[in-house]
């Protein structure tokens, strides 16, 4: 689906069900700067709508997923060296 290009996607998740979810691009260690602040914990997000979707603690939804919390502001994808 993806190429090999020296961008992130306008839009990624980590959950396989996601339509956004691309497992090549994930591997590629993807990483999400948030307000200047290097975020670890973050399951989805959009640059041109400036958000990040992160995990809310130990919560579970009635499905066993963990719940989340959508935060704005905004979103810089980069990839990891190494």
């Amino acid at each position: 689906m993806s190429e090999k290009t020296d961008t992130p996607p306008d839009r990624l998740s980590v959950d396989p069900d996601s339509p956004y979810y691309d497992a090549e691009m994930l591997a590629r260690n993807v990483g999400v700067r948030f307000k200047g602040e290097d975020k670890t914990n973050v399951d989805e997000y959009c640059v041109s709508e400036g958000w990040i979707r992160v995990t809310a603690g130990n919560a579970r939804d009635r499905r066993g997923n963990p719940l989340t919390i959508k935060l704005k502001g905004p979103v810089e994808p980069y990839f990891r060296e190494g």
